[in-house]
């Protein structure tokens, strides 16, 4: 009997490793088949993490990679088309970000007029629905999470109204964001007329390996001329509360012109991916070239914007590049607001050598977020800038604004965060102004909102604290 015993532990074990080793052999290929195909761009510690992970418990990481492993989505065909649109135009890059812009595939500098940054959260509602309430044709949304609250409905009333008036509305909401959000009524919405798409709903969505790309674009285009835009979700939180929570201190605006028909084919794609369909292909950057304003039979200059979108469906890190690139040009100031600041290495030197060399860098946060984790993965670098001169305020409300100001060369606005997820992993989207007057508008909007903000102070952290920065740090990349 033992031996009989002994014979079968044996054969158990020997097959147990003949189909572990098989596993990592068959995650091994299918982690550098993807990387390969896809051109993946990784953090060394991301990489790692999955190369080890693969080899020494292949049957709990194949999954998890099939489920969450892919960032890039731009297969060889599309970047061969991204790099035939780059070349497309010859005409004199003049604009800070033009050059690299045009690198990267981004599309042209696009007109815009009477541009908008609301001051407050009733500002921004008010300018939604008064753009809304104009639709003659069309309204676009997109969100990443939609409220089941009193603002959720009424905008859902507006929205109906369009409807009956023969407006065609649409709305897609990020599949996560959609449970972030509280459930909203779905079927209801739809049976109101408005057309609801979820963007790779996590549990439905047959898009293997993009269960971890999120979609963090927010912006409602009317009539291909009008645009609203920034960081504000779609629910009472991020405009003017409710009986259970004050409103969050964020950014948006509105504008027209060009920029909004650029956006509008953005929101196309995006919706013809949460279908299953294949996108439309990108326009050559010559057949998008903007035109000028006419104004009294004089052919007039008009200010222009550089859309920006990120993540996986471009074959670059385009905001990130743009953000980096800036830093390093950097001469005067750099002021920076977002809610959650977990920065790479990269990005952190950029900001610290602005620093050191003279650039009054001043960055805004909450002193607490609704991230518990971010608050504490970002002492990290907030030490390392701190002892580099940077100024750290923090704000003793919710911050959920994005925008950085360059000098008075540029302002970025939308909706990414400084953090990896949102510059490395979210479909994401920002704009960027050259416009003198525009850029120090932002800066003000800015610095009002920064008043009654407290000094960041360093403390020396424990050993445990920093084990536990490190592990965060760590895992921040791929969570």
């Amino acid at each position: 009997m033992a031996g009989i015993i002994r014979l079968m532990v044996n054969f158990v074990l020997d097959h147990a490793f003949s189909l572990h080793g098989l596993l990592a052999l068959l995650g091994l290929g299918v982690y550098a088949t993807g990387s390969r195909t896809l051109h993946q761009r990784r953090h060394p510690s991301a990489a790692v993490a999955w190369v080890l992970a693969l080899v020494l418990m292949p049957y709990v990481a194949l999954p998890l990679y099939l489920l969450f492993g892919n960032r890039k989505m731009v297969r060889r065909r599309e970047r061969a088309e991204l790099a035939a649109a780059k070349g497309s135009s010859g005409a004199a890059r003049t604009g800070p970000l033009e050059p690299l812009a045009a690198a990267l595939g981004l599309p042209p500098p696009a007109c815009y007029a009477r541009l908008q940054i609301h001051e407050d959260g009733a500002a921004a509602a008010e300018a939604l629905h008064a753009g809304i309430a104009r639709a003659q044709r069309e309204v676009l949304l997109s969100t990443f999470l939609y409220g089941r609250d009193a603002f959720g409905e009424a905008l859902a009333e507006a929205l109906a109204e369009r409807v009956a008036a023969g407006v065609r509305v649409r709305l897609l909401i990020d599949g996560v964001g959609a449970w972030l959000g509280g459930h909203p009524d779905l079927r209801r919405l739809e049976a109101r007329g408005i057309e609801v798409r979820l963007f790779v709903p996590p549990l439905r969505s047959g898009l293997r390996g993009r269960t971890n790309l999120r979609n963090h674009r927010k912006k409602v285009i009317v009539d291909g001329h009008w645009l609203w835009s920034g960081g504000r979700n779609l629910a009472a939180e991020y405009f003017t509360g409710d009986a259970h929570r004050a409103a969050w201190l964020d950014l948006s605006f509105d504008l027209e012109g060009e920029a909004a028909g650029q956006a509008r084919a953005l929101f196309e794609r995006d919706w013809a991916f949460a279908q299953g369909q294949e996108p439309p292909p990108p326009m050559p950057r010559d057949a998008q070239a903007p035109d000028p304003i006419q104004g009294g039979g004089v052919v007039q200059p008009c200010p222009k914007l550089q859309l920006i979108p990120s993540g996986p469906d471009q074959a670059d890190d385009t905001l990130f590049a743009l953000l980096v690139s800036s830093f390093f040009n950097a001469r005067e100031r750099i002021v920076a607001v977002t809610p959650y600041f977990v920065p790479d290495e990269t990005l952190l030197l950029a900001l610290t050598l602005a620093a050191r060399r003279g650039v009054r860098v001043t960055l805004v946060l909450p002193k607490r977020s609704n991230h518990r984790l971010a608050d504490l993965a970002r002492h990290r670098a907030l030490r390392e800038l701190a002892a580099a001169g940077v100024e750290v305020r923090l704000l003793p409300r919710m911050v959920h604004a994005k925008a950085v100001v360059v000098d008075e060369a540029l302002a970025f606005a939308g909706s990414a965060n400084l953090d990896e997820r949102s510059l490395f992993l979210n479909f994401e989207l920002m704009f960027a102004w050259d416009e003198p007057d525009d850029v120090r508008r932002f800066a003000a909007w800015i610095e009002r909102q920064a008043v009654g903000a407290h000094p960041y102070h360093p403390r020396h952290p424990t050993l445990m604290r920093e084990v536990a920065e490190g592990l965060l740090l760590w895992l921040a990349f791929q969570l």
